[in-house]
């Protein structure tokens, strides 16, 4: 019998979307956390600048990062948020600079930029958190639209920019950044991910209505290969991004997720790509790697089209062992799920309910968490469109859009609960970097978002930790200080889970370097089993749950 295709995927399409209502009134009797808009309160008043004054310059669209760091190593989070600033001879009068919020451990957080020296102006677009030089504290990378930044932790509450002595350069136009152990010697690589090329010089007249100018999307300009820095482990560190074959000046990336693909204990890197094919680099383990993203089933979507891709993550959402993807991509197209089948990927947005609630928004920062501590991972999302007059020309889009938080219901299926955990969490944004933190060391993820030419909000999570839970710090030795690229395995009644520590992802933005489950009602957590970057593996058992462990290898 031969089938109308069009016809049978309208009736899928119908079939699913009603599937997606049920679902979302059988869970609505659940009780969940809610989300609380504390940012004013805790003193933190930041505002990005992305310098417009008019001319719409393409960057004035992007947004910057943030990031969670325990810079003074006090074991209370603080925030990093990555600003812009003016366009030369056009003032705004907004701040030129990063900020860095301490956490007074209290409620509240004090700004302290100028005080540890970060008051340095630049077009600051992303942010990477780690000890790279794996002395005890924490370091950072701040990529930019020109000349990216490598701030030295110097253990007394002050940085150093120690770009130019590392030996790093990166002329491009940075987004988001990642640290990794690729070659597993103990030293954390960079790569830095860049976008495309532009300069006030080149900036092209693009228009929505024919007449007046409008934001260009990047097929209108060349792409720029990302870069792989190999930290040498004397402080310096050097451009190895031919030598690995990773360069590849098509590109147009804005999102870097690290992750072990196929499970033999080197780290992966995925590329996602505005527009381009997105990339999958397996590394080979002899300080190379090969590009299957075709091969792996996501360099295009299911319809052959590369998308417009901005976040992305890595997480065991199904409890299978494996790490399947999720990709915040433009309006008009779907988030991808990318499920992690084995030797490749298939795209489950459509059925797990989160394709066509994020048909319409435009997605930046993206990632798994578990915010209500079941034991399952989660996924939020940042969105906000990158054209202010949009809805002129769209009507069912806008520019301000509401996050999206898809709660797990097992089984492979997602419920968008935004409009459930308080109304803070569901007012319009134009949202961009998102990261996730234990703010308040209660146990469970408090969000931190930043918006495109307006201020941050920091979300608290009330009610998250209703649910037991653990909470892992790790301390490398052999391995990296932070124990990024360590998996770590638990087992408890609840089931078995498992995380990844890594660097970057999101957007432009960096998370909290710790995992924590949630065990439910599990009195006890049966095992933890920590795989370390260099091969050890260390196993504990028996422990009580409600608690932080510094897990050392």
């Amino acid at each position: 019998m031969k089938v109308n295709i069009k016809i049978y995927r309208i009736f899928v399409y119908i079939f699913n979307f009603i599937l997606f209502l049920a679902f979302q009134s059988s869970d609505a009797s659940n009780h969940l956390p809610q989300f609380v808009d504390i940012t004013k309160e805790t003193g933190i008043d930041f505002v990005h600048n992305s310098g417009a004054f008019g001319e719409k310059y393409l960057p004035e669209t992007m947004g910057s990062g943030c990031a969670f760091i325990d810079y003074d190593n006090d074991n209370w989070q603080d925030l990093l948020l990555v600003n812009g600033k003016d366009w030369e001879g056009h003032p705004t009068g907004k701040l030129q600079t990063m900020s860095l919020y301490r956490n007074t451990g209290n409620g509240a957080f004090v700004d302290v930029t100028k005080k540890a020296g970060l008051d340095v102006p630049l077009y600051g677009m992303g942010v990477a958190v780690a000890d790279y030089d794996n002395d005890g504290d924490a370091d950072f990378y701040i990529s930019c639209l020109e000349d990216d930044r490598l701030f030295q932790n110097q253990g007394d509450g002050t940085f150093s920019d120690v770009t130019v002595k590392s030996g790093i350069r990166n002329p491009g136009f940075g987004t988001s950044c990642a640290w990794f152990d690729y070659d597993r010697d103990g030293n954390l690589d960079l790569y830095v991910a860049n976008y495309v090329e532009w300069t006030i010089e080149t900036d092209i007249f693009c228009t929505l209505d024919g007449t007046n100018k409008s934001y260009c999307t990047p097929e209108s300009y060349k792409g720029q290969s990302s870069r792989l820095f190999k930290n040498r482990g004397d402080g310096t560190f050097a451009d190895v991004s031919r030598i690995a074959r990773i360069e590849d000046p098509e590109s147009k990336s804005l999102g870097v997720c690290i992750f072990d693909f196929d499970d033999d204990g080197f780290p992966d890197i995925f590329e996602a790509n505005d527009t381009q094919p997105n990339k999958l680099y397996r590394n080979n383990g002899d300080g190379t790697f090969i590009e299957m993203g075709m091969i792996a089933g996501i360099a295009y979507s299911e319809s052959g089209v590369a998308t417009g891709a901005m976040g992305i993550d890595a997480g065991d959402y199904d409890g299978s062992g494996r790490e399947s993807l999720v990709i915040g991509n433009f309006s008009n197209e779907m988030i991808n799920l990318y499920h992690h089948e084995g030797d490749f990927f298939i795209d489950d947005a459509p059925v797990s309910y989160i394709g066509s609630p994020s048909l319409l928004t435009l997605t930046f920062g993206c990632f798994f968490f578990d915010f209500d501590l079941d034991g399952k991972l989660d996924i939020f999302t940042a969105n906000g469109h990158v054209e202010n007059e949009i809805n002129a020309v769209q009507s069912e889009v806008t520019y301000a859009q509401s996050p999206h938080l898809f709660r797990n219901q097992g089984k492979g299926k997602f419920t968008d609960v935004a409009t459930r955990v308080g109304t803070d969490l569901s007012n319009p944004i134009v949202g961009r970097g998102a990261a996730y933190g234990d703010i308040d060391n209660d146990g469970d993820w408090d969000l931190l978002v930043t918006t495109s030419n307006g201020p941050a909000h920091l979300y608290r999570n009330d009610g998250g930790n209703n649910n037991n839970w653990i909470k892992l710090k790790l301390n490398g030795t052999k391995s990296n200080r932070d124990g990024i690229g360590a998996k770590i395995t638990i087992r408890a009644a609840s089931g078995k889970q498992t995380r990844t520590i890594k660097s970057g992802c999101s957007y432009c933005s960096q998370s909290e370097l710790s995992a924590i489950f949630g065990v439910a009602d599990g009195s006890r957590i049966e095992s933890i089993e920590v795989a370390w970057p260099s091969g050890a593996v260390d196993n504990l058992t028996g422990v009580a749950p409600n608690q932080l462990i510094v897990v050392e290898e």
